[in-house]
This record gives structure tokens, C-alpha cells and sequence, in this order.
């Protein structure tokens, strides 16, 4: 044992006093920094080439894909749920990667080989679209599949750094490449990225045995498939109270999501192009700066010795806070800065908090009842915000004081929400977990 503590000199020393890991989680902790870097970082080349096609079609035109959108990933996540219910688990997480790798290759070869067509654009925006939540939804299942509970608490928020990072240096190879090698060239460049995650996936798999020691974590059917009903991710979510919480908790994100981004387009639009697009940038520089502190020195730290409660419940209480303060002041500065705390806040704090809730819950769950939360949920309630944002506002005739103010009382209820979910959490022991749905059915 005393061996085993002094692997690692000097930078298991820096990484302990970050997160408080301990030796032998630092190999598999740093391996799952780079895989989700490596897979945020993808997203984030293909993002501005996505959007930049939007800027060819009309708002109705744009209005339709993100409704369409919402149908194809509800067909997705029961397509996934068939995927694993059949393919064995060793295999399916490399399978949906490579799956989005060979994907962009083809898209590559089809905007060569059929040249300008707007049919292929939009196929283009709607995949990138259903692969930004897809492979994040795919990678936290995968790491609550490999960590356990107390391990998912110090260790997700510095974990989670890795997208941040990604976050900026996507985008920024993006800017640096595309005046040189093109807009397609990107889809290769995004494509290898993905392509060099897949060995990282074999790898943690396999310290999740011999470094983390964590087989009990679920059961050790890596060279099966998890079987059950490919549906069953809907009947669970359905079914479990503790699912449906997680689900209303995303919702009510969403929600502020709408009406803080609408709240920011109205605001920004007495500046050019040229200012607004200034002002996105610093957003973007600042959101994963400070995601990227938060994760590594806060989060994990939060959660311990505060709780889950806390933690959940933090970034409500603050964009409520910020939201009764711009009905008070509303002002451009003041919703940019509550911009910033958002989505730093949902990278930083609410979203690995919300992923160490699926540490408390079996392998099928987790694999096909998150997808259900993080891919249906999240763009139903995009699209239903979007639409109760513009009832408010062009209906009921409220203006930026009065949307604020109903956004605190959603976000009063979001924090609410987070306080159950922490406690639902605390009252189940590392090694309980919901009932799979073939369970729930024998009972």
C-alpha cells in the first residue's frame, strides 16, 4: 500500500490537491479528462460549420429542423435502446463512436460527390445537432458505469474539466484551420478526434478492474449484451420517480436556458454583427475559462463536504438571484454576465452533479433511461421554452421585467427540485440501485 501511494510524484500530488485523488484513480481519471476532451473537442470543430449553414435558410426553415430534430432523437434513443439491448457491453460505447466517426467521413464524401446540396446541409445540421448531446449523454453513462458513487463525487467535477477544455480548443483549431483547409477538411480533422478515442474507451475498461477496482460497481457482463426491453429506457423513466426528477430538473434548465438566450438575441440587437459577435466570443472565452477553474478546484469539493443537495441547488438559487436583479436592472451587461454564470454553472456544477446521480442506479438505466433525459428531454423542453418564451412575451405582452421575473420563480422551483434529487441520492447506499425494468416486471 505504501508503494501504491507514492506512484505518480509530482503530478499525483498537483492532481490531489485539485480533486483529491487518490493514486491509483489517476490514470483512469486522466484518461477520462482526454476522452471526453478529445470527444467535446470534436463537437466543437464541427459546431460553427453547422451553424454557419443556418445563416442560408430562413427562420421557418430553421424553425422546422429543430421540431424535426426533436422527433429524430426520440426514433435515436429507441434505436439505441434496440443497439443495447443486442450488441455486448465491451463493445457498444467504441460502436456509437464509431458510428459518428465513419458518419462525418461519409458526409465528406458526399459533399464532394453530390456537390452544393441544401438536402445534404440540412441532413448535416441535423446530425451534428442529435451527436451534441448523444456523445456526452453516451460518455457520463460510461463514466457512471466505471466510477463508483464516492468516487463520482470528488472526481466528475475535474473530469468534466476535459469538455471545457475542449470547449476552446475546438473551436479555436476551427478558426486557425478553416482558412486554409476548408469547411469539409473539418469533418476529417473532427472524425480523427473521435477516431483516437476509441482506444481510450478499451483502456478504462479495463482499469476500471485493475486500477479502480470497481466491479461491483455493476455486474460483470462486459462480454454481454444488457439485454431487456429496448424500450424499457421510456418505461423506466416513466416508472421511477427519482428518474422523473432528474428529467424535471433538465426541463426547468432548459427552460431558463430559453429565456435567458431569447432575453440575450433581443438585447444584442442594437450592436452590428461585428459587436454581437464580439460579445458571443468573450462569452464563449469566459464560460469554459471559468468552467474550467470551478471543475478542477470547486466542484468535487462542493460536493463532498457541502453535498449533492447543495451543489444542485447552487446554480438555481444564483441564476434566480440574477434574474430578480435584471428585473430590476435590465441591462445588456447584467444578462451577459447571467449568460456566463449559466452556462459555466451547468458545465461546472450542475452537470457532473446531475451525472453522479445516475451512479445510484443499474446498467440499463443508465444506458437507456439517460439517453431518454438527456437527448428527448432536453429538446422537448428546448422547443417547449422556446414557445412559452414567445407566449409570454408576444401573448401576454410581458416585457423583460416581467420575464425575469417569472423565470425566478422557475428557477426557485429548479433549486427545489435539486434539494430532492440530493437527498433521494444520499438515501441510497453505494451499492443500491433502481430496479432494472425485467425486475420491475417480476415484481
Amino acid at each position: 500500500m505504501n508503494n501504491r501511494s507514492t506512484k505518480g510524484g509530482w503530478l499525483q500530488r498537483l492532481l490531489a490537491r485539485a480533486c483529491e485523488i487518490e493514486p491509483e484513480e489517476t490514470r483512469a481519471t486522466l484518461l477520462s479528462f482526454l476522452l471526453v476532451f478529445l470527444l467535446m473537442g470534436s463537437y466543437y470543430i464541427l459546431r460553427p460549420v453547422r451553424d454557419a449553414l443556418a445563416s442560408n435558410w430562413s427562420d421557418a426553415e430553421v424553425s422546422w429542423l429543430w421540431t424535426i430534430m426533436f422527433f429524430i432523437s426520440a426514433i435515436a434513443v429507441s434505436l439505441y435502446g434496440t443497439a443495447i439491448s443486442r450488441i455486448r457491453f465491451q463493445r457498444l460505447v467504441p460502436s456509437v463512436y464509431g458510428l459518428f466517426a465513419t458518419s462525418f467521413v461519409l458526409f465528406y464524401i458526399g459533399e464532394h460527390t453530390l456537390g452544393n446540396s441544401t438536402l445534404l446541409d440540412k441532413a448535416f445540421y441535423l446530425w451534428v445537432s442529435l451527436f451534441s448531446l448523444f456523445h456526452i449523454s453516451v460518455f457520463w453513462s460510461f463514466m457512471a458505469d466505471t466510477f463508483s458513487k464516492p468516487q463520482a463525487t470528488r472526481l466528475f467535477g475535474f473530469i468534466g474539466a476535459g469538455a471545457s477544455v475542449g470547449g476552446i480548443v475546438g473551436p479555436a483549431t476551427a478558426s486557425l484551420l478553416v482558412g486554409d483547409v476548408g469547411t469539409d477538411a473539418l469533418l476529417l480533422i473532427a472524425s480523427t478526434m473521435l477516431v483516437l478515442a476509441l482506444p481510450l474507451v478499451g483502456w478504462l475498461q479495463r482499469l476500471k478492474d485493475t486500477d479502480l477496482h470497481n466491479r461491483s460497481v455493476a455486474l460483470d457482463t462486459a462480454n454481454l449484451a444488457i439485454g431487456g426491453n429496448p424500450l424499457a429506457g421510456f418505461s423506466e423513466f416513466l416508472q421511477s420517480r427519482y428518474l422523473l426528477a432528474i428529467g424535471l430538473f433538465l426541463f426547468l434548465y432548459t427552460f431558463i436556458s430559453a429565456f435567458v438566450y431569447f432575453e440575450l438575441k433581443n438585447l444584442l440587437d442594437i450592436y452590428d454583427e461585428e459587436a454581437r459577435t464580439r460579445i458571443w466570443a468573450n462569452m464563449d472565452l469566459a464560460v469554459n475559462s471559468l468552467t474550467i477553474l470551478v471543475s478542477v478546484f470547486a466542484t468535487g469539493r462542493m460536493a463532498r463536504y457541502l453535498g449533492i443537495s447543495f451543489t444542485l441547488a447552487s446554480v438555481p438559487v444564483l441564476i434566480g438571484a440574477g434574474l430578480l436583479f435584471l428585473a430590476a436592472a435590465p441591462l445588456v451587461s447584467v444578462v451577459v454576465g447571467l449568460q456566463i454564470i449559466r452556462r459555466a454553472g451547468n458545465y461546472a456544477v450542475s452537470r457532473p452533479a446531475r451525472e453522479m446521480l445516475f451512479t445510484a442506479v443499474d446498467r440499463e438505466t443508465r444506458f437507456k433511461a439517460k439517453p431518454v433525459i438527456d437527448i428527448v428531454i432536453y429538446r422537448g423542453g428546448d422547443m417547449l421554452s422556446a414557445w412559452a418564451f414567445t407566449a409570454l412575451t408576444q401573448v401576454l405582452g410581458l416585457g423583460l421585467a416581467g420575464v425575469a421575473l417569472v423565470g425566478a420563480v422557475v428557477a426557485g422551483f429548479w433549486a427545489l427540485i435539486g434539494v430532492y434529487l440530493g437527498r433521494q441520492f444520499n438515501e441510497m447506499n453505494p451499492g443500491d440501485t433502481l430496479p432494472s425494468s425485467n425486475a420491475q416486471l417480476n415484481n
